[in-house]
């Protein structure tokens, strides 16, 4: 049921399992929320697509449902944060998709990638871009892309075909095709986009043999990118106030401006990441990207782990159990893991590894071992993973980090928070809104049309979180982190 409201942003969040619509009030509150499930599809092994038809569908429908009944000069901006580096193709003159969504899990690239390596490129896309050499990253995706369309790559010099993140997807249809850009975010991991110019690099463009021609204009988070068209359920004319990835928006959205604060949010995979006064090249494996646009662009840190809620899932769709909620009832049936150690490099390993040919891995398990420990070292699994990259952060961020900001749906899990506490040694702020990367979007967009006057106003907004903190005796932390370590130099060595 939707509260009485006045000036809203209407912010999509448009992620890789479902598409989320919030309104957001000028005190910084979601006011009203619906969502619409997005279906994933595996069509060989390591591939991950999905339809770009229905990401737009959902996303339109989500919007469309929050507006009924709100009269359209309530609504003054809408704000687009979205899941990043996956990527897709469609026609200029139709708006056509002209294959899949080709996601950010998606390995399909991963052969090309090897070559990058092995031509010694590694350094060079690197330097330029803050990015590893990894399919995860959008550009060898969009590559494929273009080799699997029909004379793709003549098209797309001619400017017959548009490549895009999925925030450029989304622009293009509510602006009816009038707008082809992206946000610096995005932009910043397509591994196409140079740090120091923030500009397409055409070094990069020549290695990935993608044509300028097809790519979006880029422009800071919080702008006006132009306005919606009439479409069932949206009015015309609605200005839109920001684009932006949605981790960057979470990062955001905890209002985390200064160097210093650090957040995690906890998906189906999980991203760390912490703003920078000046780019850091990490010398750890880290990625440095774009935090955000305003006004200027904000570089940052950030740490990408590719499986952590998706092993909950794995786990529950291994053991036969109803839901990833199961596998958090069935790991409170022990009181720790028994000695089990759960690696779950289900497509690899990333920050601080990087190791996409590394497989998952249990270790420890004896006679006395049951489902219930494996469920509780799967669960714990997240939290060593986001040790490491957090130890990794402190280590090169030059800003000590002293509290964890975390969003996501795992975070509900209040075993977990705690443990992620003790096993960090450092206080947990759980926010307690239901979607913090729209919130962030949110932000960005009032700050373009004038709802907020300054970062500072909306640091002063209530945001209402849990405090973990932690209570681990030094050497029982120790004791774990050594056998986790343990556990994952075997999946490194293999």
């Amino acid at each position: 049921m939707k509260a009485p409201v006045s000036k809203v942003i209407l912010a999509i969040d448009e992620g890789t399992t479902n598409t989320k619509a919030v309104l957001v009030d000028d005190a910084g509150r979601i006011v009203a929320e619906a969502s619409r499930p997005l279906s994933v599809v595996y069509p060989q092994p390591a591939w991950v697509e999905q339809d770009a038809w229905e990401i737009w569908r959902a996303s339109l429908a989500a919007a469309a449902q929050l507006l009924e009944g709100i009269p359209a000069g309530r609504v003054t901006a809408l704000a687009l944060t979205n899941q990043r580096e996956s990527v897709l193709a469609w026609e200029r003159a139709s708006g056509r998709p002209l294959g899949p969504c080709v996601t950010w899990q998606c390995k399909r690239s991963a052969p090309f990638c090897a070559e990058l390596r092995q031509r010694g490129l590694t350094d060079t896309i690197y330097r330029r871009t803050g990015l590893a050499i990894d399919p995860m990253f959008s550009a060898s995706k969009a590559r494929w892309l273009l080799e699997h369309i029909p004379d793709g790559l003549r098209r797309a010099q001619a400017g017959e075909i548009c490549l895009g993140t999925v925030d450029s997807w989304l622009l293009w249809n509510f602006t009816g095709g009038a707008v082809h850009a992206c946000d610096v975010t995005n932009a910043s991991r397509t591994q196409l986009f140079n740090l120091q110019t923030l500009a397409w690099d055409d070094t990069l463009l020549g290695i990935f043999d993608i044509p300028a021609a097809a790519l979006p204009e880029v422009r800071l988070s919080s702008a006006l990118y132009g306005e919606t068209v009439d479409l069932p359920g949206i009015p015309a004319g609605l200005p839109i106030g920001a684009l932006i990835g949605d981790s960057h928006a979470a990062l955001y959205g905890h209002a985390g401006f200064q160097p210093g604060a650090i957040k995690a949010t906890y998906g189906t995979g999980s991203s760390l990441m912490t703003p920078t006064p000046a780019q850091v090249l990490s010398q750890r494996g880290l990625s440095s990207s774009i935090a955000w646009g305003y006004q200027q662009a904000r570089y940052c840190l950030e740490g990408n782990i590719y499986v952590t809620g998706a092993a909950i899932q794995w786990l529950a769709d291994f053991l036969g159990l109803d839901s990833p909620q199961a596998v958090e009832t069935l790991a409170a049936q022990v009181s720790d893991t028994g000695g089990v150690y759960v690696v779950p490099a289900l497509a690899g390993l990333g920050a601080p590894y990087w190791k996409d040919a590394a497989r998952g891995l249990i270790t420890g398990l004896t006679r006395g071992s049951t489902a219930a420990h494996v469920a509780r070292a799967t669960q714990e699994a997240i939290a060593y993973q986001v040790h490491d990259v957090f130890e990794t952060m402190q280590a090169e961020a030059g800003t000590p980090l002293q509290v964890l900001l975390v969003d996501g749906g795992a975070t509900r899990n209040q075993a977990l928070m705690q443990f992620q506490a003790d096993i960090l040694g450092v206080p947990v702020l759980r926010s307690l809104v239901s979607d913090v990367s729209a919130l962030g979007a949110a932000y960005l967009a009032g700050l373009a049309v004038g709802l907020w006057a300054s970062e500072a106003e909306i640091a002063a907004l209530a945001r209402p979180q849990v405090r973990y903190e932690p209570a681990m005796e030094p050497a029982l932390k120790a004791q774990l982190l050594a056998g986790w370590k343990e556990a994952v130099d075997r999946v490194l060595l293999a």
